[in-house]
């Protein structure tokens, strides 16, 4: 066990962990207990969404990379919010604060371009700490862009500590505003499996966008403006003639990397069509990346409630395509508990992330840790 010091041991560590997606919808926090290697037990998980007029606040940051304007204020905002939520997540688990022994706080990022070196989450962990009383570990991408990474994405080995048991080569694809996969390959005889992972391209965040622009609400809700629409294949040829889809992975791209000027001219359901396409046709072109073609996908994250996409995902593929509840996991809360998971990691000192899942040289450990308050 770890004391309130913050010096971990061996064993289960019950743990928090907090992820503000690219979405921008709220906070997701999860309580799980694991031993930041192969074992989890999810415990208790909410999510509570922004309201409008911090996520518009918090949407203006976007882009920035210095402390001027709205930032130090979100900043704090956002710190404050989060320790909120691991109040209520406690309360509504019925655990003391003292009983927790880390949290893994991933913040909000605002910029991402690791080609220069550079990433940028906004979350004071220190200030965390004190309001909770529990330690915190944030910060958890700028070690491996630093070290001439990616920075993301940082939950493939998370997948793979829950994938015992499933069929192999397994893709675990989470969509929230930027779309991820972890490609996980057959368990060798020491129980240890081949995990190679990236970005994909686009997920919700423009859909997400174009439904806003349009007065249609916050995002697509279960894909029912694109069932309505036809996909304009010329606009959707423009956008996958990106030359980021001909890197091969590891790779990683920040939320607002796509230019939507080619479905601009169109109607609103033509252009969700045409935009959930878009996200479709960029996991499928990512296959050729890959060591081998996965047997099965498991689909996480809020793009797993679009029946549209889902529908898509699975005519391209030509194999399973399941949302990732189907195998006892709770794909709303999986990238909290990720970051729960590698917060444990990131204090017994192993790596977070590795050469084939950010392109960093050699597997590197990472994130600040903050003493409890």
């Amino acid at each position: 066990m770890k004391n309130r010091e913050g010096n971990v041991g061996e064993g289960l560590r019950t743990v928090v962990g907090l992820m503000s997606g690219t979405s921008m919808d709220g906070i997701d926090a999860a309580l799980l207990r694991t031993d930041g290697r192969d074992r989890v037990e999810a415990l208790s998980f909410l999510t509570i969404p922004y309201d409008d007029g911090f996520r518009a606040r918090l949407r203006g940051c976007l882009g920035r990379t210095d402390n001027g304007g709205p930032v130090a204020e979100v900043e704090r905002e956002l710190t404050d919010a989060h320790a909120d939520a691991v109040r209520r997540l406690l309360d509504q688990a019925g655990v003391a604060p003292a009983e927790v022994e880390l949290i893994g706080f991933h913040g909000h990022t605002i910029h991402h371009d690791p080609d220069r070196r550079i990433t940028r989450q906004i979350g004071d962990g220190a200030r965390l700490a004190a309001a909770t009383g529990i330690a915190v570990v944030n910060d958890f991408r700028s070690a491996d862009v630093a070290a001439g990474g990616q920075g993301a994405p940082l939950v493939p080995l998370f997948h793979r500590a829950l994938a015992h048991g499933l069929a192999r080569p397994l893709a675990v694809l989470n969509i929230g505003g930027v779309a991820n996969v972890s490609w996980i390959g057959p368990e060798t005889s020491d129980g240890e499996a081949e995990v190679v992972a990236c970005d994909t391209g686009p997920g919700n965040a423009l859909i997400d966008d174009w439904v806003l622009r349009h007065g249609l609400g916050r995002f697509d809700a279960g894909g029912a403006l694109a069932a309505t629409g036809q996909v304009d294949n010329p606009a959707l040829a423009a956008l996958m003639a990106h030359p980021w889809f001909d890197r091969p992975a590891p790779k990683s791209l920040d939320r607002d990397a796509f230019d939507p000027a080619p479905v601009a001219a169109l109607s609103a359901s033509d252009g969700a069509a045409t935009l959930t396409a878009f996200t479709a046709d960029s996991v499928a072109r990512i296959v050729g990346h890959l060591p081998a073609p996965p047997v099965r996908w498991l689909v996480c994250g809020g793009g797993r409630h679009n029946a549209t996409l889902m529908a898509m995902l699975a005519d391209r593929l030509g194999v399973p395509v399941d949302s990732a509840d189907l195998v006892g996991w709770d794909g709303d809360a999986l990238e909290a508990q990720a970051f729960g998971y590698l917060a444990v990691r990131s204090r017994l000192g192993l790596p977070l992330s590795l050469p084939a899942t950010t392109g960093v040289p050699a597997p590197q450990c990472g994130g600040v840790f903050h003493r409890a308050g």
